[in-house]
């Protein structure tokens, strides 16, 4: 169901065409919550079935028509609803912590691998954060930003994915610092 609100929430920022969807759910809405281009293009076909969005379609000369997805009144209002709700706590579902828990029983070589290409995922996902934080800013200061800005939330999801991608390059860092100095120590069979 949150996938339906993080469409409304992307659509805030103006019409768009399905494309244009995916993209804004790359460059922004991807820090907290992924989708598929279909998954994408099914909710917006059920959205606009159901009221909460309009489309309208753009004759083109050299490309296929396209349809531009737009808020309506219904949806704007589903939103403003949906925002008074308390919020349901993330569950945390990932494999690499399991690989961790079971260090002791499997490869530890092989669990410090996926620590350190998570370690590489998650400093090119903070770098690439940084690059988006930067074209919001556009040279203005965080402040600027803040105090003169129509809409925040775009930046402030961004600044709670970047806090996230922090914390797990510094987790997976002493993690491998951990598992490094285990590995220099004997073990009790030796």
């Amino acid at each position: 169901m949150a996938l339906r609100y993080a469409v409304l929430a992307a659509l805030l920022e103006g019409e768009a065409s399905g494309y244009d969807m995916a993209k804004r759910f790359d460059a922004s809405v991807a820090n907290f919550w992924t989708t598929t281009p279909q998954q994408l293009y099914r909710e917006l076909d059920r959205m606009e079935v159901e009221g909460v969005i309009a489309a309208r379609v753009v004759q083109q000369e050299r490309r296929p028509n396209k349809r531009l997805f737009t808020l309506t009144g219904a949806g704007e209002r589903e939103l403003l609803a949906f925002s008074t709700e308390p919020a349901k706590p993330a569950a945390l579902r990932d494999d690499l912590l399991i690989k961790v828990q079971a260090v002791d029983a499997g490869d530890a070589r092989a669990v410090a691998a996926a620590v350190q290409e998570r370690l590489e995922w998650s400093r090119a996902k903070l770098a690439r954060y940084d690059r988006l934080r930067a074209r919001l800013l556009d040279g203005r200061t965080e402040e600027e930003f803040l105090a003169g800005s129509d809409r925040i939330g775009p930046y402030l999801t961004l600044m709670g994915g970047r806090a996230v991608e922090q914390a797990t390059t510094g987790w997976c860092e002493r993690t491998l610092a951990i598992l490094a100095r285990r590995a220099a120590l004997p073990t009790a069979d030796a």
